[in-house]
């Protein structure tokens, strides 16, 4: 499988399995330090200090900085969309199901 494909697979299941934010992803990037040679628990280290540090979020900001250091834009923009999209697609969902109960009287 290609480099690009994989950080877009790896970072949905992060995406999709991280619940509670950007420190519920550091387990699953320490897996991805064992995985693959993308990148090392000393590197893990300084992108969760550089996450902290800079504006958005921090699961964002290391998938960003991941996808970068391994394949360039193209891999910033390919991680970055993988870890978002899981959560995009149940806001989606969610907003679809509850337009139901737009004109209801009992909501109002």
């Amino acid at each position: 499988m290609s480099l690009l494909f994989n950080l877009f697979v790896e970072f949905f299941k992060i995406g999709l399995f991280a619940i509670g934010g950007g420190l519920a992803t550091i387990p699953f990037l320490e897996q991805l330090t064992v995985k693959y040679t993308w990148f090392s628990m000393a590197t893990l280290v300084d992108m969760i200090a550089i996450s902290e540090s800079t504006p958005g979020a921090m699961g964002v900001n290391m998938a960003t900085y991941t996808g970068f250091t391994t394949a360039g834009i193209p891999g910033a923009l390919i991680a970055t969309f993988g870890l978002v999209l899981p959560s995009i697609s149940v806001i989606i969902i969610i907003a679809q199901f509850l337009k139901q109960f737009r004109n209801s009287p009992v909501v109002s």
